[in-house]
């Protein structure tokens, strides 16, 4: 997979500033020291787009290397000084829901995991019961620049069954399709536009009602890994106002702001 000789358009007409860069080590990384360097340069919904990302970058400081062309990395600038600080915690969920959508725009079966991770398969009309891991998100603050967000995505898209990093993970190719790049990104772009600003205007509760009806983790039996290396186990019931994940277990409720989810099947 690269870049087709006219570009992007469709992403280019959403995007005021769409950067193709043949390779790079990270997206997000690049997007970080260059809004540092040239803000002015960089407005809102500024993006850098690559299929060969060497050194990419996942939550938890996990790296993403893909092969070269088999994977779309994409970083976005956010200039969100308009949300409140108490609702800044919502962007990288509304993040994975603008990309759920935009991959569901494609690709039938697409959810959200819990934060920001886009499934394929699980749901009740699927073939495989396993839902699988097609696209993961990383959204950043830009030192020195409280205002900024940099929210990292990579989509598998030509990446083959013998290239896929884990047995958990999908591309578009494995599945039987090809993906259209330019449809993707501006599809992404777009619901990401239309996410921030209504989560600008009305906080939170203006945007769990979508970022809700494309997770999958809501009504599912989940097992959560906490950062302090514990575990907690339930049924997650709803997100609460800060976007955080309240799991249900013989009728006591928990709150959960950052874990690693797996879903029972």
């Amino acid at each position: 997979m690269t870049f087709p000789p006219l570009g992007y358009p469709l992403a280019a007409a959403v995007s005021p500033r769409l950067h193709l860069i043949d390779s790079v080590e990270s997206t997000n990384a690049k997007l970080l020291r260059d809004v540092q360097d040239d803000p002015a340069g960089h407005p809102h919904l500024a993006a850098l787009v690559t299929t060969d990302q060497t050194a990419g970058r996942g939550r938890l400081d996990r790296t993403w290397v893909t092969p070269p062309g088999s994977a779309l990395a994409v970083s976005v600038v956010l200039l969100v000084e308009a949300v409140a600080d108490a609702d800044r915690g919502w962007i990288p969920l509304v993040a994975g829901a603008a990309m759920a959508k935009a991959v569901g725009a494609q690709l039938d079966d697409v959810s959200l995991k819990w934060p920001n991770d886009v499934l394929v398969g699980g749901g009740p009309t699927a073939t495989n019961p396993a839902a699988k891991k097609i696209c993961g998100i990383l959204a950043e603050v830009v030192p020195g620049h409280p205002h900024a967000v940099v929210v990292g995505a990579g989509v598998n898209t030509a990446m083959t069954a013998d290239q896929l990093p884990v047995a958990t993970a999908t591309s578009f190719a494995v599945l039987g399709r090809e993906a259209d790049a330019d449809r993707l990104l501006a599809d992404y772009l777009t619901a990401l536009r239309d996410l921030v600003a209504e989560l600008a205007v009305g906080g939170g509760e203006a945007v769990r009602g979508d970022v809700e009806a494309v997770c999958g983790t809501i009504g599912s039996a989940v097992t959560v890994s906490l950062p302090d290396g514990t575990t907690r186990a339930g049924t997650a019931v709803r997100l609460d106002p800060a976007g955080r994940l309240v799991i249900a277990r013989e009728g006591v409720e928990s709150v959960v702001s950052a874990g690693d989810i797996v879903h029972a099947r």
